[in-house]
C-alpha cells in the first residue's frame, strides 16, 4: 500500500500518542473522592456489570474509544483491537475514517477490525461536517452499528493542514434524522459543556460520547507536527471529563452519556459512573497496553479491570449500574473545592 500524506499521518498520531502518553500523570479524576462507608452490605457475588447503554445491552459499562485506522500499521492495530474487543466482550470505536473517504484505497486498514470482530458491538468515526454519502460509505465500510461524529475545533485549529470552517450542527442534525444507525456525537479531547450538550440535544442527538481534557491531547500531537512548535500555550485548554460530566447532569432522560478521556484505571471508571456517565470509554491506556504487549496479555488486562470493577461496585453498595443514578450513591461523591466552584458556575 503506498504511503500517503494522510497515511504518513495516521503513522504519527499512533508514535506521538504513545511518545506523551504518561498513565500515572494527575488528571480531574483526583479532585473526586468517595466517602466511605463501612457497612455497604453487599457482596462482589451479587454484582452485575451488564447495563443498557441506549438501544443497547452490553455486558459492562465499558468500551474501547476510536484511536486509529488508515496506514498499514494502524490497519495492524485495528486488528488486534478487533480481537481484543471480542474476546473481553467490549464495543469498540474505529479512528476517523475521513482518509479513507478521501483515498479509499485505505479502508481496509479500518475494515480489518470488522473482519476480526464479525459479531461485535462497532462504531464507525467521521468528522462532524462530513456529508451524507460520506456518512454511509463510512457505516458499509464497517457494518457499522452507529456513526461517531467527532468534534476537533481545537485539534484542527492546532494542525497545520486542518480545517478552518466549523459550521457543523445543522449538518449533524441532518445526519441524525438521514442515517438508519444511532449518531454518537464525541469530542476528541477537549470535553462538552452544557450549552452544547443542549444545542446537540436540540438538533436531534442522543448520544453523547464527551471525550474530555487528561488522556489523550491532541494539542500536544500538532503542535509537534507544526514547523515551530507554537501552539503549546493550548495545552491545558478545554474542559475535563469531569467537569463535562458535571455540566451535564440533570440531562434528559433519553440522553446517553459515554465518558472517555483520561481514564487510567478501574478507580476512574467507577468515579466516571457516579457522576452519571452510562458508559465509560479507554483509548490511550489501551493503545498503550496494545504498544508494549501482546493481544493475550492486554486481554487479561481488561479481563482483570472488569474484575476489580466488580469488587469496587461492591464497595461504594452498588449491585447494578443504574443503581448509580439513586441518591444514595450521588451522596458519596466528594469533590474538590475547584470542582465545586465549577460545578455551581454551571447554568442552564
Amino acid at each position: 500500500m503506498p504511503q500517503s500524506q494522510q497515511s504518513h499521518r495516521k503513522d504519527e498520531h499512533v508514535s506521538l500518542a504513545e511518545k506523551y502518553f504518561h498513565g500515572e500523570q494527575a488528571n480531574a479524576f483526583d479532585q473526586v473522592r468517595i466517602r466511605h462507608d463501612a457497612l455497604p452490605e453487599t457482596a462482589v457475588a451479587d454484582v452485575d456489570l451488564a447495563t443498557t447503554v441506549g438501544q443497547w445491552h452490553w455486558d459492562s459499562p465499558l468500551y474501547i474509544e476510536a484511536m486509529t485506522g488508515g496506514s498499514q500499521r494502524t490497519g495492524e492495530i485495528n486488528a488486534r483491537l478487533g480481537r481484543i474487543a471480542v474476546a473481553c466482550g467490549l464495543p469498540i470505536a474505529t479512528g476517523s475514517q475521513s482518509v479513507a473517504i478521501k483515498d479509499p484505497q485505505v479502508a481496509p486498514t479500518f475494515a480489518t477490525m470488522r473482519d476480526h470482530n464479525p459479531n461485535g458491538l462497532i462504531f464507525g468515526n467521521l468528522g462532524a461536517g462530513h456529508p451524507l454519502s460520506a456518512a454511509q460509505t463510512a457505516i458499509a465500510m464497517l457494518q457499522a452499528d452507529a456513526l461517531e461524529l467527532h468534534l476537533n475545533v481545537v485539534q484542527e485549529i492546532v494542525m497545520p493542514e486542518g480545517d478552518r470552517d466549523f459550521h457543523w450542527l445543522t449538518n449533524i442534525s441532518d445526519l441524525v434524522q438521514a442515517l438508519t444507525v444511532p449518531v454518537i456525537v464525541k469530542e476528541v479531547g477537549f470535553g462538552i459543556s452544557r450549552p452544547t450538550m443542549q444545542q446537540l440535544y436540540a438538533a436531534g442527538v442522543r448520544y453523547l460520547d464527551l471525550g474530555g481534557h487528561g488522556g489523550t491531547n491532541f494539542v500536544d500531537i500538532e503542535n509537534r507536527r507544526r514547523a515551530n512548535r507554537d501552539m503549546a500555550y493550548l495545552h491545558d485548554f478545554g474542559l475535563t471529563t469531569v467537569e463535562s460530566l458535571l455540566g451535564v447532569q440533570n440531562r434528559p432522560d433519553d440522553l446517553t452519556v459515554l465518558a472517555a478521556g483520561g481514564v487510567r484505571q478501574p478507580l476512574d471508571i467507577l468515579k466516571a459512573l457516579m457522576l452519571g456517565a452510562d458508559a465509560v470509554g479507554m483509548a490511550g491506556t489501551v493503545l498503550h497496553a496494545l504498544l508494549h504487549h501482546t493481544d493475550d496479555e492486554v486481554i487479561a488486562m481488561l479481563t482483570d479491570w472488569q474484575s476489580q470493577l466488580k469488587r469496587l461496585f461492591a464497595l461504594v453498595g452498588v449491585t447494578r449500574v443504574d443503581q448509580f443514578k439513586s441518591s444514595r450513591i450521588q451522596d458519596k461523591i466528594l469533590l474538590s473545592p475547584e470542582l465545586v466552584n465549577y460545578k455551581q458556575s454551571i447554568k442552564d
